[in-house]
């Protein structure tokens, strides 16, 4: 597989929509069942709940990160972290930021 594309995936065709609009992604279902979602958030400020563990690759867009039990900090895209299941996370999104969110099993 390429870090530049998927293949052999099946693509939601609905649209997950997150702050009227400001956070969208698409789902991407792959054939061992793993699934990652491919979005995009507008500028603004965002808390973000998980159920299942997550890599949150962020391909471009400058941004800052609250982690559970961190500081705030300043992206440096691209960057990639991970945030554990049942926990949240907080986002303040400066530019348009392009990313894609694996769910860990």
């Amino acid at each position: 597989m390429s870090d530049l594309k998927f293949e052999n995936v099946t693509v939601v065709k609905k649209a997950n929509i997150y702050y009227d609009g400001k956070v969208t992604s698409r789902t991407v279902e792959f054939a061992d069942g793993s699934k990652k979602t491919l979005g995009i958030m507008m500028p603004g400020d965002y808390s973000f709940g998980t159920d299942a563990a997550e890599i949150m690759e962020i391909m471009s867009g400058e941004l800052e990160i609250k982690l559970p039990n961190e500081e705030w900090k300043t992206l440096h895209t691209p960057e990639t972290f991970s945030v554990p299941a049942n926990s949240s996370f907080d986002l303040k999104i400066k530019t348009v930021t392009d990313y894609c969110c694996s769910y860990i099993k």
